[in-house]
């Protein structure tokens, strides 16, 4: 009987043990969770704040984002428009610096997998300006020569849905040397500006 009764106390003890420690480790996990938010208000993956680089205390307005610039890819008889995400670093708050970033790639001319362009070599950006609903694009001459009317009409698509990608009701207007296009290339292909992926939709086939 004496023996039960020792057996009895033994476990008792080491029940209330556990059970101390148990509630210790929950209150540690209280704490943690509370002082943490619970991971409940993570930062979005595709815009990632950097920390201000003058230590103020006030984050930095530049931020990590997806620009997207249009490429063409044959589909046997006519060419489709297909998007190409890139990651750029510019202000938040200026989508001008994005675009501008964008069309530098564009401009580069495609890489292994990314589809053709029919931007002629050699063309430049000379100016890109978002504002409200409007984009204005400057590109060097370059841009209007070589190639025929399907050749033209490729990178004016490439132009407008590249300019329109961070505002796809965005009204587009195309400028070479700082004048606005109106007829462009030895093609004579007329251009209805503003140029929207609407209006090029309804006007021309690829």
């Amino acid at each position: 009987m004496t023996e039960q009764r020792k057996t009895n106390r033994i476990s008792s003890g080491v029940a209330a043990t556990v059970a101390t420690a148990a509630v210790a480790v929950a209150g540690i996990t209280g704490y943690f969770t509370l002082n943490n938010g619970g991971d409940v208000n993570q930062p979005n993956p595709n815009i990632t704040t950097s920390p201000n680089p003058q230590g103020s205390g006030t984050p930095s307005a530049t931020s990590e984002k997806t620009a997207t610039v249009y490429w063409l890819e044959s589909s046997g008889t006519s060419f489709n428009l297909v998007p190409q995400g890139i990651q750029v670093e510019a202000d938040v708050n200026n989508p001008s610096e994005f675009l501008e970033a964008a069309f530098n790639t564009l401009l580069a001319g495609p890489t292994e997998g990314t589809g053709s362009s029919a931007i002629p070599t050699g063309t430049k950006l000379l100016g890109i300006k978002a504002n409200g609903d409007e984009v204005r694009v400057d590109l060097s001459d370059d841009f209007q020569f070589g190639g025929g009317s399907a050749s033209m009409i490729g990178r004016v698509g490439q132009v407008v849905y590249t300019a329109t990608a961070l505002n796809p009701k965005a009204k587009v207007y195309l400028e070479l040397n700082g004048e606005t296009v109106e007829v462009l290339g030895g093609e004579g292909l007329e251009l209805e500006q503003p140029l929207t992926r609407e209006n090029f939709i309804k006007n021309f086939e690829l």
